[in-house]
């Protein structure tokens, strides 16, 4: 019987541009001081689970984030470009309201398809799965057997997470959330074979889950006529 992949699958920590509730998928941002703090409870929380290693986006509030974890746990780090996260185009930087009002076509059409859809200059999330999938992949591969951190973005592991369990990815943004610093368990039985253990998991720096409503795709409760 082949042994069992685990892979602790890792929102980066809270920026301020998190806070403030704006696009920033491409953007180069650092995690904030609580960003820090969430990450090295994190950390704590794995210091015991044996983790080997650590693989993290190329964007620095990733990065970051996954040398804070690694540090806790003496795992090495590198980085995988394929984890990083879905660019939003010249959406980069503003905030929802202000892409409704300057952008409304297109902020439309992202709400109703954003698996399909891309706003100009950014990716869809068709794209962001052909590099995300192949990089989770092979991260797989080369530790089979071990228990590995990843660290990717909100709408990365939304989407990757759809993928691996057979839901419609059309629907990522309605469906799943992310909090900043979140622990995501995957078990892997082979490379493409994944169970989930858990998600979306704060308990290491809250006592209580954060409410969805307000992070999830607005579509959903649009009235139809």
């Amino acid at each position: 019987m082949a042994a069992v992949t685990r892979v602790f699958l890792v929102r980066h920590g809270a920026t301020q541009l998190t806070a403030e509730g704006r696009f920033s998928g491409a953007v180069g941002v650092d995690l904030s001081d609580e960003g820090r703090w969430q990450a090295a409870q994190l950390g704590e929380r794995l210091r015991g689970e044996a983790v080997t290693a650590a693989y993290a986006s190329p964007l620095s509030r990733a990065v970051e984030t996954a040398r804070i974890i690694g540090a806790a746990c003496n795992a090495p780090m590198e980085m995988r470009d394929g984890l990083r996260e879905i660019s939003h185009g010249h959406w980069e930087g503003l905030t929802r309201g202000e892409v409704e009002a300057r952008f409304a076509e297109e902020y439309a059409a992202w709400e109703e398809d954003p698996f399909t859809f891309a706003p100009d200059g950014g990716e869809s999330g068709v794209a962001v799965l052909a590099r995300a999938l192949p990089a989770l992949r092979e991260i797989v591969m080369t530790n089979l057997g071990s228990r590995i951190l990843v660290v990717s973005h909100k709408a990365t592991i939304r989407l990757l997470l759809s993928s691996l369990l057979g839901i419609d990815a059309r629907g990522y943004r309605d469906r799943l959330d992310q909090s900043p610093a979140c622990l995501n368990v995957l078990d892997f039985k082979g490379p493409v074979r994944a169970r989930l253990m858990l998600f979306n998991d704060i308990s290491h720096y809250r006592d209580q889950p954060r409410r969805p409503e307000a992070n999830l795709s607005t579509w959903w409760d649009a009235d139809p006529h």
